[in-house]
């Protein structure tokens, strides 16, 4: 399959039927989907998984999926950061925001492919509780709270990576809002404030640690989010592509590290196709498919500086990903736009 041709119409459907297959093996009987077979499930990468599900038509496995957080979501909204055979594991012993947000994302993006309203009106109250919690978080300032212990207090600091994802959960929560007629002028309200605070509030961010801006995902998070749009997001692409991007590889994690993973390239695919810079992100994806195993699992990373791939995983998230940025490529869903355009003005 010449990646580099995928455009409008152009799915491969028979080509990733593999990495399907993967995500429909590893997935458990409770709709619980691990990041691979003995791994642990965490409920972000659950729902990146459970989208690209979505997007290959696996319209029962990808709602189990939805049913599994429903039935783990705790009475105040949120989900523990770690899961291990579906028991929360606490050793991790926190809830992070932008993992409990991005449930409004993945319950948007699955009605947008089925048009199913009954499945709306049964997740509203999932997604509704899930932002609540969140938005206990948010300061007079706009940034939300990265994570929250297990007595409820915040940790105390706040990521553009983590607040842009709920920034787009956000969105999606008022159009689900929107679709059924419920009220959403205080989440309008919040994701206005959170805005105001990425684009104009720098010193909400990283208080407590090293600047995060090392990292690809905050280089490129604000653009597939939506908050940095037109020239802006070209320009944003643009500025710091050299110091991310390894030619015929894919996207560094970090800017300092040999080290490039699929993830967060799929993630720049769809950063990309937001700027407008469609050539770009197929000529990205189209380097991604030697990271492809026999089996259709998608390998986390390569490291490039000593040529192995590293760590020796394939997990069901990077599956996901690879499916979202597929989808992007050639409109082959109706939620293919998802992250490509802002519905909503602040």
């Amino acid at each position: 399959m010449n990646a580099s041709l995928l455009g409008p119409g152009v799915y491969p459907a028979q080509w990733l039927r593999p990495t399907v297959e993967f995500l429909l093996a590893t997935q458990r009987a409770s709709g619980e989907i691990p990041w691979f077979d003995g791994g642990h499930t965490d409920p972000w990468d659950h729902t990146e998984a459970a989208m690209g599900l979505s997007v290959a038509g696996e319209i029962a496995a990808a709602e189990r999926a939805y049913a599994w957080l429903g039935e783990m979501q705790l009475e105040d909204g949120s989900w523990w950061a770690c899961y291990r055979e579906g028991e929360a594991d606490l050793s991790v012993d926190r809830r992070e925001t932008n993992y409990v947000a991005y449930i409004a994302t993945g319950v948007w993006h699955h009605f947008l492919i089925t048009q199913d309203a009954n499945f709306l009106t049964r997740y509203f109250p999932v997604v509704s509780k899930a932002i609540a919690f969140v938005l206990c978080y948010q300061s007079p300032e706009g940034e939300i709270d990265w994570a929250v212990d297990p007595s409820d207090a915040p940790l105390g600091d706040a990521l553009v990576t983590g607040c842009s994802s709920i920034y787009k959960s956000l969105e999606c929560a008022i159009l689900i809002a929107d679709q059924l007629n419920e009220p959403s002028r205080a989440w309008r309200d919040a994701r206005a404030k959170l805005g105001q605070a990425l684009r104009h509030c720098p010193d909400r961010f990283d208080r407590t640690w090293e600047s995060k801006s090392r990292y690809a995902m905050d280089w490129f998070y604000p653009i597939l989010a939506g908050w940095v749009v037109g020239e802006q997001a070209t320009d944003r692409l643009a500025k710091r592509w050299s110091e991310f991007v390894e030619p015929g590889i894919g996207c560094r994690c970090e800017n300092h590290q040999p080290w490039a993973t699929v993830a967060e390239s799929c993630e720049l695919i769809l950063a990309l196709l937001a700027a407008g810079e469609r050539d770009q992100a197929a000529e990205l994806f189209s380097w991604l498919t030697q990271w492809r195993d026999s089996d259709g699992a998608w390998w986390t990373g390569y490291q490039f500086a000593e040529q192995v791939l590293w760590p020796n995983e394939k997990p069901t998230w990077t599956a996901g990903a690879v499916l979202l940025a597929v989808d992007a490529l050639t409109h082959h869903t109706s939620a293919s736009g998802l992250f490509l355009l802002p519905t909503l003005e602040d």
